[in-house]
């Protein structure tokens, strides 16, 4: 029984509960619902707030871009407006310009039309006077024949004979006299710097030669130079680059090779087995290393004592190693480094006469012969040669020009050139400083004399003085002493331009008339 009470008012509980909580539920729901409806409506009215605001901000924008638009038309119309009338009054100016062209080339014409008028009638007037005056010049004629008993022609072919010879014999009178002032002063001065440089510098020149030569004590050392089957002679050729030419000569040994500082090498080395007597492969190469090592030293030092006896410094090591290079190479018995101290001197005296750099001239003259320590291993001429080393190691333009053009004509009208070539003649033209081959001064004579004789009037010419003076005797019938000068001057310039030679070559040109009778 109570069980059955305590299950009822469980059931009952759960209904009673059940009741609640759907209540609950019901009124929770009307109150969410009630809540979404407020919420629904607030923003209802925000949307409607905003599209009001956005409403009105672009009806705002539109009127603005609206009022833009046709302020930028009213502006462009006033633009327009502003271009049309510059173009009306460009066009008005130009038209009143036009009409003023038109009333200017109507007044020149009018102008024009009386100084025609004008004209013609002068041209009347000078007409009517020269043929009067045409009259008037044929009596005058006319009567002057008669008097002078001979043609117009004739008297104006007399006239101007005579005016052209007298013409002739004055200009040739004022040549003569501006040639030889102008030689005389070009010579005074040319002689009296050169001779101040010869006297400032008065360095002894004893021509040296690389000897390739070598003396044997006796004959038998030719048999121990050769060697076994020729091993020792093949050795040292190959080792030093020279040729060994043993021949018939007593007691000497004879050294070939283009090179001049491995001959000096091969020279030294062969002397220094000879004397110590020991001659074997193994032995020539250790002697021909010594002897290298000492000769390159010497170049080395050969180089800088030369640009300290001239006074030059900063010059680049390379360029004084091929300075003392030129110690072992000579020209015509002159040896090279020693003429190159020479011309440097003497270029550095003539440039502190005529007012130019003394030590850029010394500089020049120095390097002016560099290539020739190179010529022998490249192709080219030595000045070309010497123009490119130097460059490379930055030389200034002054001794590149000196190098390069020291026996040319250099179109650029630099002095530098001619001041190192005229050094450089003075050392290679002095007596005793050059040999000169006997075959070479024989053509020098026979082409001097040729020369001469090409030229017409020319009667004997003679190459006197070794070649230095050609004297030239000329018809005196042919030529007059007008052109004896003239003949004397192209002689000169023609051997300039087709002979080489030292120094200079005086041209004398020699007419004389002779009268001869006999008494019988």
């Amino acid at each position: 029984m109570n069980i059955v009470f305590w299950i009822g008012g469980i059931v009952i509980g759960a209904v009673v509960s059940f009741a609640v909580g759907w209540t609950a539920r019901a009124r929770l729901a009307a109150t969410r619902l009630g809540d979404a409806e407020r919420q629904a409506q607030v923003i209802v009215e925000d949307a409607r707030r905003e599209a009001d605001a956005v409403k009105r901000a672009a009806v705002l924008e539109g009127k603005e871009e609206a009022l833009k638009l046709r302020q930028q038309g009213e502006r462009e119309n006033q633009q327009a407006r502003s271009t049309q009338l510059a173009t009306e009054r460009a066009f008005q100016e130009r038209e009143a310009a036009f009409n003023r062209r038109v009333e200017l080339v109507e007044k020149k014409d009018r102008d024009l039309k009386r100084l025609e008028q004008e004209v013609g009638q002068r041209e009347g007037a000078v007409q009517q006077r020269n043929a009067q005056l045409e009259t008037l010049m044929q009596e005058q004629t006319a009567r002057l024949e008669r008097v002078a008993g001979m043609s117009a022609d004739e008297a104006r072919a007399q006239l101007l004979a005579s005016i052209e010879s007298e013409a002739r014999a004055e200009a040739n009178r004022r040549v003569a006299e501006i040639r030889d002032a102008a030689q005389r002063n070009a010579e005074r001065e040319a002689r009296k710097i050169i001779t101040l440089a010869m006297q400032r510098y008065a360095g002894d020149q004893v021509s040296e030669s690389s000897v390739s030569v070598v003396h044997l004590p006796s004959d038998d050392m030719k048999g121990r130079i050769i060697g076994r089957e020729g091993r020792n002679i093949r050795s040292f050729e190959t080792i030093t680059g020279v040729d060994v030419i043993i021949d018939d000569t007593p007691e000497a040994v004879i050294l070939s090779g283009f090179d001049p500082v491995r001959r000096e090498i091969a020279r030294q080395s062969l002397e220094r087995l000879v004397a110590d007597g020991r001659i074997h492969p193994a032995r020539i190469e250790e002697v021909v290393a010594k002897v290298k090592g000492e000769v390159e030293s010497k170049i080395k030092e050969l180089g800088e004592l030369a640009c300290l006896e001239v006074g030059v410094h900063g010059i680049h090591p390379e360029l004084q190693q091929l300075l003392g290079r030129l110690h072992y190479r000579t020209s015509y018995g002159q040896n090279i480094l020693r003429h190159s101290i020479e011309v440097a001197h003497l270029a550095g005296m003539m440039a502190a006469e005529i007012g130019m750099d003394q030590k850029m001239a010394k500089r020049g003259g120095l390097m002016h012969d560099i290539g020739k320590a190179i010529d022998h291993d490249q192709e080219g001429t030595h000045p070309a040669l010497g123009m490119d080393v130097a460059a490379r190691y930055g030389e200034p333009q002054p001794v590149l020009e000196s190098i390069g053009y020291h026996h040319d004509d250099y179109a650029g009208g630099s002095l530098w050139p001619v001041l190192v070539a005229a050094a450089d003649a003075v050392s290679g033209a002095r007596p005793g400083a050059r040999r000169e081959s006997l075959e070479i001064y024989i053509k020098r004579l026979e082409s001097l004399e040729r020369i001469a004789g090409t030229f017409p009037g020319v009667e004997k010419s003679y190459a006197i003085q070794a070649g230095r003076e050609i004297r030239i005797l000329v018809e005196h019938s042919k030529v007059d002493d007008a052109r004896a000068q003239d003949l004397a001057g192209e002689i000169a310039r023609r051997i300039e331009k087709e002979l080489q030679y030292p120094g200079q070559i005086r041209v004398t040109v020699i007419r004389e008339t002779r009268a001869v009778d006999y008494a019988k």
